[in-house]
């Protein structure tokens, strides 16, 4: 499967775990229904600025639209926490991720 079927497949799994249309979604994020309706079938690759709408909107991680076969799961406040702290983990360089980890396993241990 392409890379862009993969997003397109995952968008459209995200989406729909919301309950959200092509439509509600596309004015949410700025873009024309159309657009959504061809990112989904993997026709048109959106751009940066658009994937981190699209982030932003489905409140999910970058990542949970490029992997094949990542689960969508239930919209309670535990998955939309972890969500948000994987987003922010994945955004930080190698430096930041190795103190983020020694801060937590302190919390933890």
């Amino acid at each position: 499967m392409s890379l862009s079927a993969t997003f397109g497949t995952n968008l459209r799994n995200h989406r729909k775990a919301k309950h959200l249309t092509q439509d509600k979604l596309a004015e949410m994020v700025g873009l024309s229904s159309e657009m959504i309706s061809k990112i989904e079938r993997g026709i048109a690759a959106p751009s940066f600025s658009t994937i981190e709408r699209l982030t932003e909107v489905l409140e999910v991680p970058e990542v949970a639209f490029f992997g094949v076969g990542l689960v969508v799961t239930s919209n309670n406040a535990r998955t939309r926490q972890l969500a948000k702290i994987q987003t922010q983990l994945s955004r930080m360089n190698e430096e930041q991720l190795a103190r983020a980890s020694k801060m937590l396993s302190a919390l933890i241990d």
